[in-house]
């Protein structure tokens, strides 16, 4: 993959936030989600790539746009593997709330975990527990770990999760032994990237959420040397084929970095729609002008770049093009 691609992907990300953005606080998921799929998608005929959509917004027959196995890009330019969440957090945008993202990652063809659409049990941290804790390990253990590998007290530790009844178990033994939680009411691809960002205050995130989410996640913490651990939870024996069907011979196998996103070169981007932890959200300037800020990242050159964007609002006529 060239290093210009990194640039160009941006501005998909950025299409989707503007077009996702218009929707925020009115009530309205479904709406937003397709603006921003709809978006994403026209945007992504001006990127140089053979790209196939290996996680997107459902089957072929589930989803109009942007579907598992869609070939997008200008079909010039390496072949590559997409995954894809035009807007994480429907339900955020639609309630004004914060840490709504656009957000896609891409990686060399063959290298990106052809995710199912089921839960995920993970366990995400920052360069400085990469190699050092295990998602086997008793929670307790791991904590101990991570508090003494970052010379802290336990109860000085902050972990994120998100805030649901299954994970109640979880937050006994976190309160038992006195750390911090902090909980996400939704977007588990920007919780679980918060351990690796430093600025966030968070040390690990643990828990469970999207398949999907947590590649693309874990596209993210190989950009920025952190590490993530999964394992996929099939709730019946139709999932547990599913994934036998999809390439994973033992489901319940715990997935290192290499299993989902590869070994070699991977891009991450995001856009923020609402404001959260790492991204300013969508703002509206006078002069019929929007800004974004992205965050994009290439894991071979561990490039990181913020990038603020001024937008001439006129942009919805190139969406109606």
């Amino acid at each position: 993959m060239e290093r210009e691609l990194a640039l160009e992907v941006v501005r998909v990300t950025e299409m989707a936030a503007l077009s996702a953005a218009h929707w925020m606080g009115r009530g309205r998921k479904n709406e937003a989600d397709e603006a921003a799929t709809t978006a994403m998608r026209r945007m992504f005929d001006t990127v140089s790539i053979r790209g196939t959509v290996v996680i997107g917004e459902g089957e072929m027959d589930e989803a109009p746009m942007l579907y598992i196995g869609e070939q997008v890009g200008s079909l010039q330019g390496p072949e590559v593997d997409v995954a894809v969440d035009p807007l994480e957090g429907t339900n955020i945008v639609a309630r004004g709330l914060d840490n709504a993202i656009s957000v896609l990652a891409i990686a060399g063809k063959g290298n990106l975990l052809h995710a199912p659409d089921m839960y995920m049990e993970k366990l995400a941290v920052g360069p400085a527990l990469v190699g050092k804790v295990d998602i086997n390990a008793p929670l307790e253990e791991t904590l101990q770990i991570a508090a003494k590998a970052q010379k802290k007290n336990i109860s000085d530790l902050t972990v994120m999760m998100l805030d649901r009844e299954r994970h109640d178990t979880i937050v006994k033994t976190l309160r038992r032994v006195g750390v911090r939680i902090k909980f996400l009411t939704d977007g588990d691809v920007a919780g679980a990237i918060a351990p690796a960002m430093a600025e966030s205050g968070i040390d690990l995130f643990v828990g469970s959420g999207g398949a999907p989410e947590g590649v693309l996640a874990a596209a993210a913490l190989k950009c920025l040397g952190g590490e993530l651990q999964g394992r996929l939870m099939p709730g019946n024996a139709v999932e547990y084929q599913r994934c036998v069907a999809m390439g994973l011979s033992d489901p319940y196998k715990v997935l290192t970095m290499d299993d989902m996103v590869g070994k070699d070169d991977v891009i991450f981007a995001a856009t923020g729609v609402t404001s959260g932890s790492f991204l300013q959200g969508v703002r509206y300037l006078p002069g019929e002008r929007a800004e974004t800020h992205s965050l994009v990242m290439r894991a071979k050159t561990r490039t990181i770049r913020h990038i603020q964007t001024q937008h001439y609002l006129p942009y919805k006529q190139i969406l109606k093009a």
